[in-house]
């Protein structure tokens, strides 16, 4: 045997995410009786947010589409009450990332209509949008929100235009958009923003891979390959690469990679398998997994991204023998953090008429927050406001930290540097360990009625931060939707409580200064 056989070693890659499962919901938490849409358009038909599921329904005379309560699951009533001021099919929905009350959708009456959905839900059938948008010629297929900037909107339709929308200005109906791009011969089947929203790169039914300035929509680069015929695109987040799905030259389905700033190669290409399904990627940026879900499918494959080759890093798959239609995606600010969920999709079942809830689970012993799992990730705060988007300015997403009750401790004062800043202005020569000690005991008494208050807002805003708002919440109408309430009211009663033994502790060790200031403070 050779010294370079002898030598040798497999490599592995290590990640937390290698054994990443996906978990179904019960039968209890699902959404049953919901009549699919049959569009054979290649959309997701379905939206979520912490509060609302949105799903496109089968309708005749008109489109519609459900809003439903996102904690209202089991069987929905045949004769729920729609939102449907649609003349033609309602071909994508989207909910707005700043406003869980309001939702834009798009149809094949070549109108765009924005709605406000009332704080207790659809109680009767909606007619009368908030924004109608006219200007395209030809059906609707494809709305976008911009990720950063409050009220913008882009809408691409069959007449081959972009079109940019601001919903602040008076007018119930908008007929002029701020913007219209024309760069493409051809239908526009997918949109997708960078991270800032200042750059939007777009997939055409030309098989070419377009990325453009958002806001004058001025063409950057163009990219196609013989052997990869683009149909969905997604920008993965700040990584300077895209991923398009599509198939190659044999019609296998197929996914490739490009590099932002050249789009003349791809960086690599896979092929899959030989379905003939349309493949829907979607991309975590806080956990730089990549998603891919095919219409027709049971199964959805994940992967980890990384910046250096080989770039894309195979996980594993879910497999499901129900195949999906759609699939709606849970924003980060709604998942359940206490079970580590890092994704979850809704996935339409159509031979069920079943809405099934999918979570994304990383397996921990800990019952604790994960910090590691869990970066910052973008609120629903918007970073600009329409007019200063328009005006040229560029920003990031305003982050927001998913552990529950960090907004309530962020507010609390720092009491070491207080006290520090304190001793260091306010010297009396005549009696320093009582000023000490006043000024030790008054930041006490004010430290705990700040504890006090935080404790009693951390309790109010609890449903919130696991993702589910009583205020929302249906009464439990089995055994098992009964049972898992229970357990998690324990759940925040144990959370709580290790709070108030946090709590304790920290008074203690004022408590154990105050003594300590006492013993050396000098004679009077």
């Amino acid at each position: 045997m050779t010294v370079s056989e002898m030598t040798w070693r497999p490599q592995y890659r290590s990640s937390k995410f290698r054994h990443v499962f996906g978990k179904p919901a019960v039968k209890e938490g699902c959404f049953d009786g919901v009549p699919i849409t049959r569009s054979v358009q290649d959309n997701n038909f379905c939206a979520a947010n912490p509060r609302f599921l949105a799903i496109i329904t089968e309708c005749a005379g008109g489109g519609a589409f459900l809003v439903l309560s996102i904690h209202h699951t089991g069987k929905v009533d045949p004769h729920q009450p729609r939102v449907s001021g649609h003349k033609g099919n309602v071909l994508d929905v989207k909910w707005n990332p700043f406003n869980d009350f309001c939702i834009a959708s798009c149809s094949e009456d070549t109108t765009v209509k924005v709605w406000e959905i009332p704080h207790h839900g659809v109680l009767r059938t909606i007619t009368t949008p908030w924004k109608e948008l006219q200007g395209h010629s030809r059906r609707v297929g494809l709305i976008e929100w911009h990720p950063t900037a409050n009220n913008i909107l882009f809408s691409t339709a069959y007449d081959y235009q972009i079109m940019i929308w601001n919903l602040n200005c008076p007018e119930q109906v908008i007929k002029n958009p701020v913007r219209t791009i024309s760069h493409h011969p051809d239908v526009v089947l997918s949109m997708s923003f960078n991270t800032d929203g200042s750059l939007l790169a777009t997939s055409c039914k030309d098989r070419k891979v377009r990325l453009m300035e958002a806001r004058s929509g001025s063409l950057l680069q163009e990219g196609s390959c013989k052997a990869h015929k683009a149909s969905k695109v997604l920008i993965l987040g700040n990584t300077k690469m895209l991923v398009t799905s599509g198939t190659s030259r044999w019609n296998d389905r197929q996914i490739a990679l490009w590099d932002l700033d050249d789009l003349s190669v791809p960086l690599l290409q896979e092929n899959l398998d030989g379905s003939s399904g349309v493949l829907f990627p979607f991309y975590d940026p806080d956990t730089h997994m990549l998603y891919l879900a095919g219409k027709g499918d049971g199964n959805i494959r994940y992967y980890e991204i990384s910046s250096e080759k080989p770039y894309l890093h195979y996980l594993t798959e879910y497999r499901s023998h129900l195949p999906q239609k759609g699939m709606g995606v849970m924003p980060k600010r709604g998942l359940d953090v206490s079970s580590c969920e890092v994704f979850r999709f809704y996935r339409l079942v159509t031979i069920k008429s079943l809405i099934e809830p999918l979570s994304m689970i990383v397996p921990r012993r800990s019952e604790s927050y994960q910090e590691d799992i869990y970066p910052m990730t973008a609120s629903n705060r918007p970073a600009l406001t329409a007019d200063e988007w328009l005006s040229g300015i560029d920003k990031g997403p305003v982050l927001m930290s998913l552990k529950p009750g960090s907004q309530v401790e962020e507010s609390l004062p720092d009491l070491s540097k207080a006290l520090e800043n304190s001793l260091d202005s306010h010297q009396a020569p005549s009696r320093p360990g009582m000023l000490q000690l006043s000024y030790i005991q008054d930041q006490l008494a004010t430290k705990e009625h700040n504890e006090d208050s935080a404790l009693s807002e951390n309790s109010s805003r609890l449903p919130l931060s696991n993702g589910e708002d009583l205020a929302f919440c249906s009464p439990p109408k089995t055994e098992n939707e009964l049972r898992m309430k229970f357990h998690k009211q324990q759940e925040e009663i144990r959370r709580l409580r290790e709070l108030l033994n946090q709590r304790d502790v920290r008074i203690k060790q004022l408590e154990l200064e105050i003594k300590n200031t006492k013993n050396t403070q000098p004679p009077c």
